[in-house]
């Protein structure tokens, strides 16, 4: 099989390359500036603070005795602590031996028990930190949909005869009032008994004054962003794009879509799309795809891989800092939620063993994020850090969790596992998580 056909058309492929190695790189660059700046904090000298392995391109020692480096290999990092044998942390039982009593309480291995478990805890604790800020940061700046709902700037579309205006607010729509959107099944209830055409009736309130005038279906088959990896992206869909027909038939919404697609079962669709005045065919198949759902579980679906969006700009208004931090915990916390639940029914047979992406399938991803404007490869950024500072608590010795449980059995017991134990737990771990990379990249490359 050609793996290169596996990356996405973003510039090429070291575009996409570049696009993974500077996802990979702030996230692993926060994770070790977590444990490095709290080792500090407790007294534990950090010897070397590296970005990347291999062979050394750049370093520098900084007034507190740390080499700060960058390696050639940039596919995670490391800070290497007085008394590490090795960037995972193993002791250095020589090293031990050799330090003076007056030094031990500055070695990882010699610390307290608090300074220790802080020291370790903060790396994931940081890239939850780093997912919160993002999250947040780009509500604080987006807004959140203004109430009532007004109209910003009209989105291209191929519906004619189209009177509706920025600025204008909107009362009702087909004749029917507009409910409040944080109500969530009101709103869908709305908006699936809209009638499907191009054009209907928006009563508005504009410059004061009430008025009906032609609008288009507020949620038009348009496609507003692409899913990597998807059948969309694969076939050229672009955003911007609205679908005028499906299989020969005219579709006004994006409900129409949705059910074409879902009552597909898999068999391949011929699409009709309008893109900047122009009509093209695109000729793509839907894929099964394992979805959460609110209670937990998840659903199977048949998907292409786009999300729809409003025929226009909504109207925003601006969210106070103090909500947009909520909204960040909120989402960090629904993405570790649903990765959790994810890994426990694949684990049970479930779901296919196939959502689980290895480095190709995030090299991927990054790269398609990245071609899709720095807002949602930001956004991206933030999703993968929460899945990294996850993935480092599992209790798999060599990753962070594995160390905590080390040490919770020394908080118990009143002494650390002994050397040889934590040797051969080591090398279980190091191979479980070889096992578990080798899976990965055998599914990037396998899975439909």
């Amino acid at each position: 099989m050609d793996i290169s056909a596996l990356l996405p058309q973003f510039g090429s492929a070291l575009g996409t390359i570049a696009a993974f190695v500077v996802a990979l790189s702030v996230i692993v660059a926060i994770h070790e500036y977590g444990h490095y700046i709290v080792g500090r904090w407790s007294g534990i000298k950090a010897e070397v603070f590296s970005l990347g392995f291999g062979p050394v391109l750049y370093s520098r020692v900084d007034r507190h005795g740390t080499r700060w480096q960058v390696a050639a290999l940039p596919f995670g990092g490391y800070v290497k602590f007085l008394g590490d044998a090795d960037p995972a942390s193993g002791k250095d039982s020589a090293a031990m031996a050799a330090t003076p009593p007056e030094r031990l309480r500055q070695t990882m291995h010699g610390a307290p028990l608090w300074a220790r478990t802080a020291t370790v805890a903060a790396g994931p604790v940081f890239n939850f930190i780093l997912s919160i800020a993002i999250f947040a940061g780009v509500i604080l700046a987006q807004g959140k949909m203004a109430e009532p709902l007004q109209v910003g700037s009209l989105k291209p579309l191929p519906a004619q005869g189209i009177a509706l205006q920025p600025g204008d607010t909107v009362l009702d729509i087909a004749g029917t009032d507009m409910p409040g959107y944080e109500d969530r099944g009101a709103f869908d209830a709305f908006t699936s008994a809209l009638p499907d055409q191009q054009v209907m009736d928006y009563r508005v309130l504009r410059d004061g004054q009430q008025m009906t005038v032609p609008g288009p279906h507020p949620l038009p088959p348009i496609v507003t962003a692409l899913a990597p990896q998807s059948a969309a992206y694969r076939a050229g869909m672009k955003a911007g794009d609205v679908i005028s027909a499906v299989n020969g038939t005219p579709i006004s919404s994006f409900t129409q879509l949705k059910n074409f697609v879902e009552a597909s079962d898999g068999a391949t669709l011929q699409l009709d799309v309008w893109r900047g005045g122009a009509q093209e065919q695109l000729s793509l198949t839907p894929r099964r795809m394992d979805e959460p759902q609110a209670d937990g579980g998840f659903a199977t679906q048949w998907r292409i891989g786009i999300a729809g969006g409003w025929a226009f700009e909504p109207g925003t208004e601006r969210v106070g800092p103090l909500s947009a931090l909520g909204d960040g915990v909120r989402q960090t916390y629904a993405v570790a939620a649903s990765s959790v639940s994810g890994l426990y029914y694949m684990i049970t047979g479930a779901i296919s063993s196939c959502n689980m992406s290895g480095p190709l399938g995030i090299a991927q991803t990054s790269g398609a994020m990245a071609s899709q404007g720095a807002e949602n490869f930001i956004w991206f950024i933030a999703v993968l850090s929460t899945a990294v500072g996850l993935l480092n608590l599992f209790p798999i010795p060599v990753l962070d969790g594995g160390h905590l449980v080390f040490y919770a059995y020394e908080a118990v017991f009143r002494k650390p596992p002994s050397d040889g134990a934590l040797r051969v737990m080591m090398t279980i771990g190091l191979t479980l998580i070889l096992g578990l990379m080798l899976f990965a990249l055998f599914n990037d490359i396998w899975c439909p």
